[in-house]
């Protein structure tokens, strides 16, 4: 049986960098700080913490990067004309060769990504898509030590709730059960295909979606 999985973090995607920072600001009311650069993938992103070791992030496509000759992740290269949008949620694993090869569907090869001094490894398939549409989880394997989320700036936000609204929601609840369990995480079936997240801010609470 592979190990347990965690909530790690949740992600918002955006046509740039600024567009993201805006819209979390109008969001949440927060200006969440700088993070860096993912040279594999042509991306940069913001990072702020929303619990002990969870955190929020903020990608899009880096400008100043060359363009990767392969497809980038978090379907960035297929949804740059659409708005800033909470697009998926990331769970980490001890063990990520043994959480994909429980996977059902597929969620890609776990392929080594670096941001400065930091590496870890990411579940992405090969069209750099989101399974599910970002509805379900992506897997992460941090290294050995403290865990990045710890060491984020905290501007005193915490995640509440998370709700993942998707036709198949019944069957990804299904799929994950086995390795997850996090009563902040509901899953609604329907026609909507969205994430929306509860967040406890220094404003009050407020929804990211």
């Amino acid at each position: 049986m592979p190990p347990k999985l965690t909530l790690d973090h949740i992600a918002v995607s955006a046509p740039s960098l600024e567009a993201g920072i805006a819209f979390v600001r109008e969001s949440l009311g927060i200006d969440v700080p700088s993070g860096g650069a993912h040279p594999l993938m042509g991306t940069h992103n913001h990072l702020m913490r929303l619990g002990e070791d969870e955190f929020l992030e903020i990608i899009a496509v880096d400008p100043a990067a060359p363009a990767p000759k392969h497809p980038r992740w978090f379907g960035l290269d297929r949804n740059r004309a659409q708005p800033p949008r909470l697009a998926t949620w990331v769970l980490r694993t001890p063990d990520i060769d043994a959480a994909l090869a429980a996977a059902q569907p597929s969620l890609g090869l776990a392929t080594e990504l670096t941001r400065g001094t930091l590496s870890w490894r990411i579940s992405i398939p090969d069209d750099g898509s989101m399974p599910f549409e970002g509805a379900h989880p992506t897997f992460l394997q941090w290294p050995p030590g403290p865990l990045p989320g710890a060491a984020m700036p905290d501007l005193g936000c915490r995640l509440l709730r998370l709700t993942v609204h998707h036709p198949n929601a019944t069957e990804i609840a299904k799929r994950l059960a086995p390795l997850f369990a996090d009563d902040r995480v509901t899953f609604v079936a329907g026609d909507e295909i969205r994430l929306a997240a509860e967040i406890e801010t220094p404003n009050g609470l407020r929804r990211l979606i």
